[in-house]
């Protein structure tokens, strides 16, 4: 399982209105279409958006997400008058794995509740622009997007989506988007770093201790 998602380039606006929301859904649509990877929930906000996949083998999610991030921006740069000014997205998408286990559903949990915590509704299931929203809708045109869990969900999903995260759940998503590092137990991300080359994730951030009296030490010898 993956938490994947992209940022607009500078001060842009990925979705400046609702035509801009539904032309990504389109993309979506015609991505999974191309390439029928597995979609346990998304989000769609202003100036980004959050995907959480599960690729059935090796490849798929490269795949997916390089036809709909490259079809969406040339979309969104013709239908803006924006071709050739520049890039639309930050860079390439931002991709972190996560243990299929209760910390699955605390991402999910995190990406659903996106427009809660930005304050934009009350409700999740009433931020249109997300998983969440569409999950309760079976005649919803994107609804067949979404994949069964490989860990229950819990028969309240809704109450625990509106219900606040602990200050240590929210940190752990966050620092997992800034440093692309696993989500997991320890063990399981101490086994998945090493596996997917992510040992730098894992790291303290920062200069190692005691690197000026290295430094110093060596310019003398020099």
């Amino acid at each position: 399982m993956y938490h994947v998602l992209n940022r607009a380039n500078g001060h842009l606006r990925l979705f400046k209105n609702a035509d801009d929301f539904r032309a990504f859904e389109r993309v979506l649509l015609l991505a999974h279409r191309r390439v029928p990877i597995r979609i346990l929930g998304w989000c769609l906000m202003s100036n980004h958006w959050h995907l959480v996949l599960w690729p059935r083998k090796d490849g798929e999610l490269t795949a997916f997400m390089r036809w709909l991030t490259l079809t969406h921006a040339q979309r969104w740069k013709h239908s803006h008058a924006a071709v050739g000014r520049g890039h639309l997205y930050q860079g390439r998408f931002k991709s972190f794995p996560i243990e299929q286990d209760e910390h699955l559903l605390t991402v999910l949990r995190y990406v659903e509740r996106n427009p809660v915590r930005a304050g934009l509704v009350r409700l999740a299931q009433r931020w249109r622009w997300g998983s969440c929203h569409v999950r309760q809708d079976r005649s919803h045109e994107l609804y067949p997007l979404l994949s069964v869990w490989p860990t229950p969900r819990p028969t309240r999903w809704l109450e625990t989506v509106n219900t606040p995260q602990t200050e240590a759940e929210e940190k752990m998503v966050k620092e997992a988007i800034v440093r692309g590092r696993p989500v997991g137990s320890d063990p399981w991300v101490q086994r998945t770093a090493k596996a997917l080359s992510l040992g730098h994730t894992l790291r303290p951030r920062g200069r190692p201790v005691g690197w000026r009296k290295k430094r110093k030490s060596g310019a003398k010898s020099q």
